[in-house]
């Protein structure tokens, strides 16, 4: 998982979707689903959040990658 929000963060979001889809994982399917709520594809967001188990948040992007850098992190 922090491989892929490092893609992310350096600007590279094709290798950070590449990764994130390839981890069968409520994480996984978190990262995955910020991605695609950074792309501004809501419908496929509102789908891989539903799949993590997770509300559509109420954050910004930004606070919402230092929240999935810190889950990663501390979990």
């Amino acid at each position: 998982g922090l491989q892929a929000l490092w893609y992310d963060l350096k600007g590279n979001w094709n290798a950070s979707h590449n990764i994130a889809q390839d981890l069968p994982s409520e994480l996984g399917y978190w990262i995955h689903a910020y991605l695609h709520r950074k792309e501004g594809d809501q419908f496929n967001a509102n789908y891989w959040y539903r799949r993590a188990n997770r509300q559509y948040p109420n954050l910004t992007l930004d606070e919402e990658f230092k929240v999935l850098v810190e889950y990663v992190i501390y979990n």
